[in-house]
């Protein structure tokens, strides 16, 4: 059974940083891209960043690029995503998931599944 679980998510000043992380079990990671997501009240689930199945190509929403890094250690079952420069924008939801198919599609929620149950990131003086 494919399960992803999120975690190190908090509240955090503005400028600060966080690190998530999405462990997965059931499945093998190597073979599949695996995205973060994010979801603010009132807007719709977001690609933030994602990468392919062995780590070579990976995506960011202009939003956050240069301060987010998604990195993945497929031995550990894990995928984290480095957060920094964090702004009251990038409140939201975080979710993990994955797209299995062989190829790097990029970064759209509709094209992912078996997510994880999220992990809240509160950037707020």
């Amino acid at each position: 059974q494919l399960e992803l679980v999120e975690s190190g998510g908090g509240l955090v000043q503005p400028g600060g940083s966080l690190t998530l992380s999405c462990a997965a079990s059931g499945f093998i990671l190597d073979y599949w891209a695996i995205g973060w997501f994010r979801q603010a009240p009132g807007k719709e689930r977001e690609g933030v960043s994602c990468v392919s199945g062995r780590g070579g190509a990976s995506t960011y929403a202009d939003s956050v690029k240069g301060r987010f890094t998604i990195s993945r250690d497929n031995a550990k079952k894990t995928v984290y995503l480095q957060m920094n420069s964090l702004r009251p924008e990038d409140t939201a939801v975080y979710y993990c998931a994955v797209d299995r198919t062989p190829s790097f599609r990029g970064c759209n929620p509709r094209l992912y599944e078996s997510w994880g149950q999220g992990t809240q990131v509160t950037v707020s003086s």
